[in-house]
């Protein structure tokens, strides 16, 4: 079986990323067709594979300012020849769904979540954009063009693969397709239980508006205000919170935390760092509405629980009061009383890795493996 993979653009190194990286090492012969190429981000996981770019990769600006091609993106997707593999399986939140294969050639998607910008989030991407008015009233105009081919290139896909049964909802509302839920796979022999736990709460990726950390700085700064503490190791101490990740919210969110010494941005961390901090925290918080969440359950590999918003991936993800706990609001109040009560000796180290081990990387390349050899039979006849 010959073999592509596709993926909307590798300049990040995020949870769709860490994916591809999987389905990379499941298909070591296969090429990898995206966007664009980030050496200075990527080029460790990738050194010897073939990656094949669109033009946007040449465009001056084309690799650090890729969002101002946004417009070009369908038709540099479009020109990716695949006439010649017997399996694409593209790994998509945004363009990479769109490719042309020929009757021959079975295509899955793996997907991340139907575009975001283009329908779940369109108003709150336009809202948070710093252009003036009349700006955003173009890019708005630009978005519906976008999404008419979305929708077109979404019938493209053969068969679907969602992260998450939330996600299969927005596939079936947005694209009108079923798809088949695989949750994503998380290294869980990567990370440790460990008996020694800090005094602080712990937050991080990629840092940008839609993970509501700004929620978290607020809370945190009310009880730093209020002066409220929490019992930890048998000491009374402060709330603590320390921040890790990058990307575009991150200064606002500096601005945001009113020179807070009890909240520490750690900037982007190493994964021996990473690792300590999911295993000496008192808790990880996940605010956002996530489609599924990868480091909330990295935590949980880490023996810790998760506070998360009551909403999206998390719901399928964290057992309230097993695993974790949910605050119903999106809304600092809401989060403030869970914290305030928040008991972190209740919670079994071993039940929560125990329950983290279902999303393990060897139990989603089984479950890929088989829905690859089950459909690609069912493509031959």
């Amino acid at each position: 079986m010959k073999v592509a993979l596709v993926h909307d653009h590798l300049a990040q190194d995020g949870g769709a990323e860490r994916v591809l990286r999987v389905f990379a090492d499941m298909f070591p012969d296969a090429p990898i067709y995206t966007l664009l190429y980030d050496k200075e981000n990527a080029l460790k996981y990738y050194s010897d594979r073939r990656i094949e770019t669109s033009i946007i990769q040449k465009l001056p600006g084309g690799i650090k300012h890729y969002k101002w091609y946004m417009p070009f993106m369908p038709m540099a997707v479009e020109f990716f020849d695949l006439s010649g593999y017997d399996l694409v399986l593209s790994d998509a939140s945004a363009f990479a769904k769109g490719v042309i294969t020929s009757t021959n050639t079975l295509h899955i998607c793996y997907c991340h979540t139907p575009t975001r910008y283009l329908w779940s989030d369109t108003h709150q991407y336009i809202n948070e954009l710093k252009y003036n008015k009349y700006f955003k009233k173009i890019i708005a105009l630009s978005l519906n063009k976008i999404r008419i081919w979305d929708r077109i290139a979404a019938d493209r896909v053969d068969k679907y693969i969602a992260n998450s049964e939330f996600v299969a909802k927005r596939i079936k509302k947005y694209y009108k397709k079923k798809s088949q839920v695989i949750y994503p796979p998380i290294e869980i022999d990567k990370f440790k239980v460990t008996d020694t736990i800090g005094d602080y709460f712990l937050i991080g990726g990629r840092l940008a508006p839609y993970k509501r950390v700004d929620l978290v700085v607020d809370a945190f700064n009310k009880l730093n205000e209020e002066k409220s503490q929490i019992s930890v190791n048998d000491k009374v101490v402060s709330f603590k919170l320390k921040i890790f990740g990058d990307g575009i919210d991150i200064e606002r969110l500096k601005k945001l935390a009113k020179n807070n010494s009890n909240i520490e941005f750690l900037g982007r961390v190493g994964d021996e760092q990473m690792v300590d901090l999911y295993s000496g925290c008192i808790a990880f918080i996940n605010p956002q509405e996530e489609d599924f969440g990868m480091t909330a359950v990295e935590a949980m590999a880490s023996g810790r629980p998760v506070i998360a918003f009551g909403s999206g991936g998390a719901l399928e993800t964290i057992i309230a009061g097993v695993t974790g706990e949910f605050f119903p609001n999106q809304e600092v109040d809401s989060l403030l009383e869970i914290m305030k009560s928040f008991d972190y000796k209740k919670y079994k180290k071993s039940n929560i890795r125990l329950h983290a081990e279902k999303f393990s990387t060897d139990r989603f390349k089984k479950e890929i493996t088989d829905f690859i050899q089950r459909e690609f039979d069912s493509h031959k006849i």
